[in-house]
């Protein structure tokens, strides 16, 4: 039974891989996912112009673009991009009864679309990382990368910021997806989790714990200080307050994920199609 399943869990990702890589309606995901590059390019193209040479700055201005727009913005609306289209879209182009009315159990329908959707978030996010990576740090000389990647703790930054995207694809889009499959229009739930998130610098500790970006903040390796100054939004964003070991932050958000899909799953069972009123 477990060979059947993951055959046709397979078979399912085969599928919708194809449709979230190479649909049109996806582009603005890719662009959104390359977005930090292109100003961290025309940096490292000024540093190089002037002749300036920061690396510490560098690292901190990474650091500060990773945090505060690609987790907060890039990540989280590349997932509600990809993963509430895995059932609502089926539902919205008229295609999602090709998968109900196949010998197919429900729960295997999910699974599968969920970890579609994962490998595809994944594979863009991360590779978008090495690419910011690369255009941030390029102008450097290559004795001083060498020297921070495999004599100082640069490889384990980038390993870190890797993890911290991956795992915000994991968390972020096992709570889209089963928006997708509860909501008639999950746009509300997803802006509901947008405040939610926004709001952690200002929540209890034990609510902080609540939130997604509460845990994706304790894998990324480098704390950014608080700004000098009365700037109230930044200090909104900036929560260092007890971050968590790194591996118990992703422990938590493979737990999160895997408790939300599986009660998606279960959910979908009384998944019903009305093309009518959608």
């Amino acid at each position: 039974m477990m060979t059947l399943w993951n055959r046709q869990i397979l078979a399912i990702m085969r599928i919708d891989l194809a449709k979230t890589f190479f649909a049109k309606r996806g582009l603005w995901i890719y662009l959104l996912a390359l977005s930090p590059a292109v100003p961290m390019l025309l940096h490292s193209l000024l540093d190089r112009h002037e002749g300036n040479s920061d690396f510490g700055q560098d690292v901190q201005i990474f650091a500060g673009i990773f945090q505060f727009f690609y987790l907060r913005i890039a990540i989280f609306f590349g997932c509600v991009g990809i993963f509430m289209n895995l059932f609502r879209g089926e539902m919205v182009d008229k295609s999602l009864h090709y998968y109900l009315l196949a010998p197919v159990r429900r729960e295997v329908i999910l699974v599968g679309k969920f970890l579609s959707g994962l490998v595809a978030s994944v594979t863009i996010f991360c590779g978008s990382v090495l690419v910011q990576w690369c255009s941030l740090f390029c102008h450097h000389p290559a004795s001083l990368l060498n020297s921070y990647m495999f004599t100082g703790p640069g490889a384990s930054h980038l390993v870190s910021y890797l993890v911290a995207a991956a795992c915000a694809c994991v968390g972020y889009g096992s709570v889209f997806l089963a928006a997708g499959v509860l909501f008639r229009n999950p746009l509300i739930p997803a802006a509901v989790i947008l405040l939610w998130e926004s709001a952690d610098g200002i929540l209890p500790a034990l609510l902080k714990k609540i939130s997604v970006i509460y845990w994706l903040k304790s894998i990324c390796p480098i704390s950014i200080p608080s700004p000098k100054g009365n700037n109230s939004i930044l200090n909104l964003l900036i929560f260092d307050v007890d971050p968590a070991p790194a591996r118990v932050a992703i422990l938590n958000l493979m737990l999160l994920a895997g408790f939300v899909v599986v009660w998606a799953a279960i959910r979908a069972r009384r998944i019903e199609i009305g093309y009518g009123s959608e």
